[in-house]
This record gives C-alpha cells, sequence and structure tokens, in this order.
C-alpha cells in the first residue's frame, strides 16, 4: 500500500508539472516574457492594456457596497500575516540548520507580478499584490511546517484529510509501531529530493 501511495504521490506531482508548463504557454498567447523575474510586454500591447483600466472613481461606483465596507478587515489581516512571516523566516533560519533540514526558499512561495498589469488601477493592483502575498505566504508556510513535520512527527494521520502537503508522501504509516521505530531516524533525514 505504501508503494501506492508513492505513485499515486508522483502521478500528482507529475499532474502539477503539465499544468504549469500548460499555464507558461500563455507567454505566447498574450506576448510576454519572463526575464529576471518581471514581466515585459510588447509596447502595443501595453498601450492596449491602458485602454482597458477603469478609473478609480469608475471602479468605486461599480463595486458593491458590501465589499467596500468589508475591505478594511480584509486588509487588518496583513499585521498577523506579516508577523506570521516574520516568525516562520526567522524559525527556519535559526532551527532548520540544527535539524540539516533544507531551507525553503521563500521567493519560491511569494511571487508578486501581477502589478505590472497595465489593465488594472492602483487599487486593482494593490489587492492583487496583497492576494499574491498572501497565497504565497501560505504556501511557504506549508512548506516550512510540512518539513518540520517530516523532521519531528513523519505519521501519517488515520483520519482522512481534505489535502497533504508534498512531504506527506514520506511518512510512515499510522499504527506501525515497528516500522515507526525502525525508520523514524531514515524518514528525518530523507530530504534528498528536494537538492
Amino acid at each position: 500500500m505504501a508503494n501506492q501511495i508513492e505513485i499515486l504521490m508522483e502521478k500528482i506531482k507529475g499532474l502539477e508539472s503539465e499544468l504549469i508548463s500548460e499555464l507558461q504557454k500563455k507567454h505566447d498567447e498574450f506576448f510576454y516574457e519572463v526575464i529576471k523575474k518581471k514581466v515585459r510586454f510588447e509596447r502595443e500591447v501595453r498601450k492596449h492594456h491602458k485602454t482597458m483600466a477603469k478609473t478609480l472613481r469608475r471602479y468605486f461606483y461599480d463595486a458593491a457596497f458590501l465589499n467596500v465596507l468589508t475591505a478594511p478587515v480584509i486588509w487588518f489581516c496583513l499585521v498577523p500575516g506579516v508577523f506570521l512571516d516574520l516568525t516562520i523566516t526567522f524559525y527556519q533560519a535559526i532551527c532548520f540548520p540544527v535539524y540539516k533540514i533544507p531551507k525553503v526558499r521563500r521567493s519560491d512561495y511569494i511571487v508578486i507580478d501581477r502589478h505590472s498589469l497595465s489593465y488594472l488601477n492602483g487599487f486593482e493592483k494593490l489587492n492583487c499584490m496583497y492576494c499574491g502575498y498572501f497565497n504565497g505566504l501560505a504556501a511557504y508556510v506549508q512548506e516550512v511546517v510540512g518539513r518540520t513535520e517530516q523532521y519531528w512527527c513523519p505519521i501519517k494521520h488515520a483520519r482522512k484529510l481534505k489535502t497533504v502537503h508534498n512531504r506527506y508522501k514520506n511518512f510512515l504509516d499510522f499504527g506501525d509501531a515497528e516500522g515507526y521505530r525502525k525508520n523514524i531516524e531514515t524518514v528525518r533525514r530523507d530530504f534528498k529530493d528536494l537538492t
């Protein structure tokens, strides 16, 4: 059964790779390229995009009242989010070298690039930066925590999970006491797939 889980996880990883490749094909369709993490559109496309941007006045006029009313609640989440970001970054900087866990590169997860879209107004760009930051932060935190869990408690759960992180495939089976005692040190240090 463990072998079947590894096979399924590899299929998922392969499908994710295929999905990313398909998404990358949009570069040609929408006339842009990414150079050193910066998005570059062709001049004519940029010009056209600017004509599609909504003015701030029109944007707020068209906005649903409750969306405007709840926006401060969303933006307040930035305070604990930044604190979480700093805490996780500090934690892995101190602890991962001690545990010999490969560090997670934050920039691989937090991607902020939608602000380069000329068809967005300033407020839309700010909102897109916020979402890019938070979704990236969630993925970054999950990866740091997944690696930590692999080191400290690499045991699969008995109960069904909605999603699993990419380190979960390495975990030991729930209830396998002998396997746990025999393999804990090996699993705890099995990060060779990250290099």
